[in-house]
């Protein structure tokens, strides 16, 4: 039998070459293989991010870690307690953290899906004086600088407002207490983390309350629903009510919290409407 060699019959390596390249376009690996052009970026879009919700422990760092990792709850963000504090990405941002539970925000419920989560290491209650006054514990001033750098990253990429910068308590009144009545908010929304009100007309209004008298259960239900807490518009100041607007004033007058409406309270809520032209 005669000895065939390829060097001798260019025409044929050529036709191998053309058989062999065509056999790797429909060999059945990349059958059904799609191919995605990512070039052009469209203008119209944001982020599903609309909401920073923070919230307390209740527990040292350790045991937070355990139960935001392997737990069923969890969390994008922990902020520990020690020197210096400790952030841990938990979850990307890309995806939902089991933080928020059952809530409401300006009209969103749910906010797991469009919410970024970060707790902060805190004990929270830590039962009471002898008089009966709660007792809760104090943030660390570095705790609330990490905190802080935090949320400016977050701000920034995200194009989160002032006001859907909320505690737990503020979504979920109802059901939660964090990030508790220590929580430095004034000092963040000086930085524009967080809404805040003109305190010299939250002071003229209260004395206009107290000439005045104080408004119905219908006008704080209205009032509070255009700051985007979830309270039911009944008329009565009913339970509901009262603990919604205990979250309020923890929040927003953390020396009293106890749902009872005072002209400092409903002077709190107008100023902050007078100050949030675009609430509805």
């Amino acid at each position: 039998m005669p000895f065939f060699s390829l060097a001798r019959a260019p025409g044929t390596i050529l036709a191998l070459s053309a058989l062999l390249a065509l056999q790797a376009c429909t060999t059945p690996r990349d059958a059904g293989r799609l191919e995605i052009d990512t070039s052009i970026d469209a203008r119209s879009q944001g982020s599903r991010v609309k909401f920073v919700v923070l919230h307390y422990t209740v527990s040292d760092s350790a045991r937070a870690l355990g139960t935001l990792s392997q737990g069923e709850v969890s969390s994008h963000y922990l902020v520990t307690d020690s020197d210096p504090p400790r952030v841990y990405r938990l979850v990307d941002e890309s995806q939902a953290a089991w933080h928020a539970g059952r809530s409401e925000w300006q009209g969103y419920s749910w906010l797991n899906r469009t919410s970024i989560g970060i707790e902060i290491v805190n004990r929270g209650p830590m039962g009471a004086a002898p008089d009966g006054t709660p007792l809760w514990q104090p943030y660390d001033a570095a705790q609330i600088r990490a905190v802080k750098a935090l949320l400016r990253d977050i701000v920034a990429r995200h194009g989160i407002a002032p006001e859907d910068i909320v505690g737990h308590s503020d979504i979920a009144p109802l059901r939660k207490q964090d990030p508790g009545p220590l929580f430095p908010w004034k000092e963040l929304a000086q930085e524009g983390f967080g809404r805040w009100y003109d305190e010299s007309v939250a002071q003229a209004l209260a004395e206009r309350f107290i000439q005045q008298g104080l408004p119905d259960a219908a006008w704080v239900q209205q009032q509070l629903a255009r700051l985007g807490y979830g309270v039911p518009q009944t008329g009565e100041f009913d339970q509901q009510t009262r603990t919604t607007l205990a979250a309020f004033q923890m929040h927003y007058r953390p020396a009293r919290y106890d749902g009872d409406l005072d002209p400092q309270t409903a002077a709190i809520l107008a100023a902050l409407l007078a100050a949030t032209p675009d609430a509805d």
